[in-house]
């Protein structure tokens, strides 16, 4: 399988193990409701002991020893820089593994204090961007709210220094449903703005999509994905896009959604699941 079809795979995985843990209380509009539940509450304890390398020690037993080897190389190597254009150059490098490996959690942390020292919209975003992936792919509790609250800040200040910024807007809306404000409805309402402003924006899109499938609004789901899918075809949308219409009792709509994603991603062991998925909806 070509590395970025792992990546996608990997993503799709994990993604939906994120979603259908999500909260649903004020994940759609108050007349659209119909399901509550509590939510992540952003005065929730944040610990201290989260940091790059906490995280960087759980990612390297995932990525193999020959990676983590050329990591903790050029972490070495950060520890012992001598001025801050040295520090900065490696903090780069290192942002710049963890992404090629997709682990977001140490590279949060490294784009972060990139942003610290750099202080520029696309920083910040960056950061939060990588925040909030890590809280999607990980399931370790204690770093989950750590996750948010580093987005969150991360996001506003983006937003400080361009205030209409549309990525900044969706980063934040999705921190704010992940428990990074007092009601996730604060996030639907950012996203909800994104999408009026940009109809076609991707992320805004994808996210409201997948809140939506959440909240059981399989069809608000449908509509979101089908927008994503009509300006380019990728698995991760048409993988949800599959999962709604199954939800929906849609088997061929389903069925035709999932061959799509098994056409996309020609790798024996993806498509020997998405068989299962076609086999279940045809019993």
């Amino acid at each position: 399988m070509r590395q970025k079809q792992i990546v996608v795979l990997i993503v799709v995985v994990a993604i939906m193990g994120y979603l259908f843990s999500l909260p649903v209380k004020g994940l759609i509009k108050p007349k659209e409701a119909r399901t509550s539940s509590g939510v992540v509450s952003p005065n929730r304890a944040v610990n201290a002991g989260i940091n790059v390398n906490y995280v960087s020690t759980a990612a390297k037993t995932a990525i193999g020893t020959g990676l983590a080897a050329e990591i903790a190389t050029l972490e070495s190597s950060l520890k012992t820089a001598v001025n801050e254009t040295e520090k900065l150059k490696l903090q780069k490098q290192l942002a710049k593994k963890w992404d090629d490996v997709n682990q977001p959690a140490p590279g949060a942390f490294y784009y972060q204090a990139i942003a610290e020292k750099q202080n520029t919209y696309q920083n910040w975003v960056d950061a939060g961007s990588r925040f909030n992936d890590a809280y999607k792919t990980t399931q370790d509790t204690s770093a989950q709210p750590v996750f948010v609250m580093n987005s969150v800040t991360a996001f506003k200040n983006a937003l400080k220094l361009q205030p209409n910024g549309l990525d900044a807007k969706t980063g934040l809306g999705v921190a704010y449903v992940n428990g990074g404000a007092a009601s996730p409805m604060q996030g639907i309402v950012l996203l909800l703005d994104v999408v009026k402003q940009d109809p076609s924006n991707r992320n805004a899109n994808l996210n409201l999509g997948m809140f939506a499938m959440k909240s059981g609004q399989y069809e608000k789901a449908v509509t979101r994905f089908k927008t994503l899918i009509a300006q380019k075809a990728e698995v991760e949308p048409y993988f949800y896009l599959a999962e709604s219409y199954k939800q929906l009792g849609m088997k061929k709509e389903a069925i035709d959604a999932y061959e799509k994603c098994k056409a996309m991603m020609p790798d024996p062991a993806f498509g020997k699941q998405i068989d299962k998925f076609i086999k279940e909806l045809k019993n």
